[in-house]
């Protein structure tokens, strides 16, 4: 009835029967197949592996020195900081200090000024009424001679008359200054 099925008929064997020359094909390709694997795949698929790893541990070791130089850095700056603002505090109170000594000195300079200029002021009032008094005994000796020259005309000469007049003004208080 199916001719063409009879070569078919002479396969006998169940689902658990082993087929021995089957069995050792596949253990003669598998281990040509590792043999050619480990000739050509993996040699090079362990020395990328390997590369890979070593590549990665490289880039680790980078970056734990960049984080350690980061951290120092980092220390280094706030000490920077510390010290850039322990200065400016130094500064602000020096400059601070100058500023009340040169306020001080400022106010001393102006109170010497200031009594110079009295003083100057004094000095030179008392020059002008030593001045004015000079002036006035002069009006008064010439008033007073001219006075008693009228008066004593015919008894004494006017040079006379002008030393007795001097030493009468001369014998008058002095005024305090």
């Amino acid at each position: 009835m199916f001719p063409n099925l009879t070569p078919l008929l002479f396969l006998k064997g169940g689902l658990t029967d082993i087929d021995w020359t089957l069995s050792f094909f596949t253990i003669v390709v598998f281990v040509l197949f590792v043999l050619v694997l480990s000739k050509f795949a993996w040699g090079p698929l362990l020395t990328a592996i390997d590369a890979r790893e070593k590549s990665i541990r490289e880039t680790i070791e980078g970056a734990q020195k960049a984080n350690a130089e980061a951290a120092t850095l980092l220390a280094q700056h706030k000490d920077l900081v510390r010290q850039i603002g322990a200065e400016r505090e130094e500064i602000i109170t020096k400059a601070a200090k100058e500023a009340e000594v040169f306020r001080a000195d400022l106010m001393a300079k102006a109170r010497s000024d200031g009594e110079d200029i009295v003083r100057r002021a004094k000095e030179q009032i008392a020059r002008e009424t030593a001045v004015a008094l000079a002036k006035i005994r002069e009006e008064v000796a010439d008033l007073a001679v001219l006075g008693a020259s009228k008066i004593v005309a015919s008894s004494m000469t006017p040079e006379a008359q002008k030393k007795l007049v001097t030493d009468f003004v001369n014998s008058l208080p002095k005024i305090k200054n």
